[in-house]
């Protein structure tokens, strides 16, 4: 009898510990107490992280506002009452977000070195507690450009205590995740700068949840994969994706098989051996009971082709549409569409898209499709000439991402912390800066006119585009760009030299490829007066940025219409670039005469050019918009003949000439070709 009742006691006893709730000790700053959420005992993170967790786990809120990890700093939390009520509590997960407060001047420029050491003193103080205790820190959370301090030393400081932590982490043994990461491209969700609202807080319940549970919904691949696809051949090919946390990923494509496992992060990622091109081929992507297979998926060459309405002009639009189109069905020619869900046409975008952009839904689902009459006819037209004549040319398969959106700027389509880093005025105040142009800015305001938020997000704001598309392209591999954009920058050529020379570098980074080649269009010629200088600027850029370059349409323009229908020249113009310098066909020629050197004797001006055989006038005319200019920088018009191999330019007003300038008109009638049959690039001698 006393046998039973000493079972039957001990049974009781393990059931009431078996229904112990496991302790989460959520330890941190104001982000972790909840400042600036309107309810936050029912909405920060601590609290709605107990909602995702459920009954089992019971999770304690140790936020104080203004904390600093640093024992030195202006309120060391190991000195605050809420450090002893997490000690006291003996958390077995312990989550602890600290060092946003570490960035005040106050702080981080004295105590730096003492950051590492006081994180690690910190971790052992909650071990000694709890030896079992489980320990996760975070990144940082964004402090956003609009903090006071920003440029004076916040952002610097910020990310030098990023590393810091992750070198804790490292050395430590404890989990990291990332409190930056779901973020970072939200500004909006950050209404002071710092402080996540409860939409905010709840992006950070949700990655404290995955970091304990290990739950990221289960096996997730890029956006962009789908049956039809093109993978890019020819060189290693990394496949990404996430997966719940130490699951075992099987990849599969013809001989190959590949296998990783996902991180603590979810991430995971495996690396194939070159393929073959050519194909169809089947990709497979399992984990545990899961399995995408992908079908008729071929081996060739992508490219990305984006920008404003030039690239996305459809292919219906065209001048040679009615013969071209009928005649395009080519399996081998795979297309990605990447279409906005709202036109940045001039009307009031209704609240649910409003709210839809604000969460980087902009665009439909995008599937790759064949190319055929029906599919290319919706299509980008330059974008579909460029990938035609490398298919014919290299006969392989040729993939075509296109994400082009009528009217965006440049600064819409770079990486937000190369923007922090390179040009922060620009991202202040957008819709009031004087950096980005009238229009950008009028039509913006005309589409979120119904929005009472002062943080509502449109595809022409700076950063938003590279948010909501490229950083979802960037787990797919590429051969390069292709870009046809300008018009909605051309105010300012001086912003625009250095968004542009930022735009390239961004693209790189995302596909860590520093030599991914970059071909674009110089702008047309049309009736807009800043377009000459614009163009000129944009020829330097060429000359300046390696592994670039620019086809010249100006004699493809329009006086009056931005969006001219002659587009089969501009593609086939921007891949005789590629074939030449990406493909090595040097038999191609790339370009016009490219205006290299002058040299004045007398009156008279020499120019040498590239790409200068069979220099020649277009229609057989003399040649014409050739200016010749002295010291005074009055132009005049100016004779031009080509002699042995270049062009001799003299005005019997101009006896000591200084400058010559050409195709010095916005709508201009420039007539230089060369033997390729293509134009001369507007340009002004220095």
């Amino acid at each position: 009898m006393r046998k039973t009742l000493l079972l039957i006691l001990t049974f009781f006893c393990v059931a009431l510990v078996a229904q112990e709730p496991i302790k989460v000790a959520c330890v941190g700053n104001s982000i972790t107490y909840g400042t600036g959420i309107a309810n936050r005992e029912q909405d920060s993170y601590p609290v709605q992280l107990q909602r995702m967790l459920g009954d089992k786990y019971l999770v304690g809120n140790f936020g104080k506002p203004g904390a600093t990890l640093l024992n030195k700093g202006h309120r060391p939390y190991t000195q605050q009452q809420e450090y002893k009520d997490a000690m006291a509590f003996a958390g077995d997960i312990v989550v602890i977000h600290l060092g946003v407060n570490d960035t005040d001047p106050r702080n981080w420029p004295n105590y730096r070195d003492s950051f590492i050491p006081d994180y690690r003193a910190l971790i052992d103080s909650f071990r000694m507690v709890n030896p079992k205790c489980r320990i996760l820190i975070a990144r940082l959370t964004p402090i956003s450009d609009r903090h006071p301090r920003f440029e004076s030393g916040t952002r610097d400081w910020h990310d030098e205590i990023q590393l810091a932590i992750e070198k804790v982490a490292q050395y430590t043994g404890v989990q990291l995740i990332d409190f930056h990461e779901p973020l970072y491209p939200y500004p909006q969700l950050l209404p002071d700068g710092i402080h996540p609202n409860a939409e905010g807080a709840s992006l950070l319940a949700k990655t404290v949840y995955e970091g304990i549970t290990g739950d990221f919904g289960g096996l997730q691949m890029p956006k962009t994969f789908t049956d039809n696809m093109v993978l890019q051949y020819g060189c290693p090919l990394r496949i990404h994706g996430k997966a719940n946390a130490g699951e075992k990923v099987t990849v599969a494509i013809g001989k190959q098989k590949q296998q990783a496992v996902a991180a603590s992060n979810g991430k995971w990622e495996v690396e194939l051996s070159p393929l073959e091109a050519g194909g169809p081929y089947t990709l497979k992507v399992s984990a545990g009971k899961q399995e995408y297979t992908y079908k008729n998926v071929l081996a060739g060459e992508v490219w990305l082709c984006a920008g404003q309405s030039n690239m996305e002009f459809y292919m219906n639009r065209c001048v040679t549409a009615k013969e071209d189109i009928p005649l395009a069905a080519n399996d081998r020619i795979r297309l990605y569409d990447m279409k906005e869900n709202w036109r940045t046409d001039d009307f009031e975008w209704e609240l649910s898209a409003l709210d839809s952009v604000n969460h980087l839904q902009y665009y439909k689902k995008a599937e790759w499709k064949a190319c055929t009459p029906e599919t290319v006819k919706n299509f980008s037209a330059v974008a579909y000439y460029f990938g035609k004549k490398l298919q014919d040319s290299l006969q392989v398969p040729v993939g075509l991402i296109c994400n082009a959106v009528g009217g965006s700027p440049t600064e819409a389509w770079i990486d937000r912390s190369t923007m922090e880093y390179q040009f922060p005025a620009i991202l202040r105040n957008w819709k009031t800066n004087d950096f980005i142009q009238d229009w950008v800015r009028g039509r913006a305001a005309a589409n979120t006119r119904k929005s009472d938020n002062k943080l509502q997000r449109h595809p022409y704001e700076p950063c938003y585009l590279y948010e909501s598309a490229i950083q979802s392209l960037e787990q797919f591999p590429i051969k390069g760009a292709i870009w046809y954009q300008g018009e909605s920058n051309a105010h300012n050529k001086e912003a625009h030299e250095k968004l542009f020379r930022l735009l390239v570098e961004s693209w790189r980074k995302t596909w860590n490829n520093e030599e991914m080649p970059f071909y674009f269009v110089q702008l047309s010629s049309m009736a807009r007066p800043s377009w000459t200088w614009f163009r000129d600027s944009q020829r330097k850029l060429m000359m300046e940025i390696p592994h670039t370059g620019m086809a010249v349409c100006t004699d493809k323009g329009d006086s009056l219409d931005v969006h001219p229908r002659q587009k089969k020249e501009v593609g086939e113009r921007l891949a005789a670039w590629a074939l030449n310098q990406t493909y090595g066909w040097k038999q191609v020629v790339p370009s016009g005469p490219l205006y290299k050197s002058v040299q004045f004797k007398g009156n008279v001006a020499y120019l040498s050019f590239d790409y200068a055989e069979g220099m020649t006038a277009s229609d057989g005319m003399p040649l014409r918009t050739f200016e010749i200019a002295g010291d005074d920088e009055l132009f005049y018009p100016a004779q031009a003949t080509v002699e042995n191999g270049q062009i001799k330019v003299w005005s019997d007003k101009v006896k000591e000439p200084k400058t010559v300038r050409y195709g010095w008109q916005p709508f201009t009638r420039a007539n230089l070709v060369n033997a390729a049959g293509l134009p001369a690039s507007t340009f002004r001698t220095e």
